[in-house]
């Protein structure tokens, strides 16, 4: 019932791209559009809590996405140059995601929403398609390029949910 930083100890990045609690929250729905032709912050002091690329209109995007209006998040204009990973050395226009609550913050939501909004602004250059290893299948995939906002997507997690709950160690 506690978030790691509320427990006393420090924080131990379990992975370099993981230097803090933030991008450790961040990191399951930023993480699903990773695989598309996106930035996602590697190389730079906030991995996940940023996304970008040189084909994004930074204030346009974070518009958009503060009109889906997802509980727990707040987007903000950037720029940023990622030291390795995708457009290593180039400026990147995009989002930084704040997390304002996050016990309300759905990361696999986030995840959808960022992929919905990414193709639909941009399918040129975003690859929905390289998402699919992060979103889990086609049906899904379809819904995302559709524009569904979740007429389909509960109902599989309601039921993946319930299948579940037999394998829970921990209640």
């Amino acid at each position: 019932d506690q978030w790691y930083e509320d427990n006393g100890l420090p924080w131990l990045p379990p992975s370099p791209n993981l230097p803090t609690p933030a991008s450790a929250t961040l990191y399951p729905g930023v993480g699903m559009i990773e695989g598309a032709e996106i930035s996602v912050g590697r190389g730079t002091p906030t991995p996940f809590e940023i996304l970008g690329a040189p084909w994004i209109d930074g204030p346009v995007l974070s518009r958009a996405l503060n009109a889906r209006k997802l509980p727990g998040l707040r987007f903000e204009p950037t720029t940023f140059t990622p030291a390795i990973a995708t457009y290593a050395g180039q400026s990147c226009q995009g989002v930084r995601l704040r997390v304002l609550d996050r016990n309300a913050l759905d990361t696999a939501a986030l995840g959808i929403v960022l992929a919905q909004e990414l193709h639909q602004r941009y399918p040129e250059h975003f690859s929905l398609d390289r998402t699919l290893g992060s979103v889990g299948s086609r049906r899904v995939l379809g819904s995302i390029r559709d524009g569904e906002t979740g007429a389909t997507l509960p109902a599989d997690l309601v039921g993946f949910m319930s299948r579940r709950e037999r394998y829970l160690i921990y209640r």
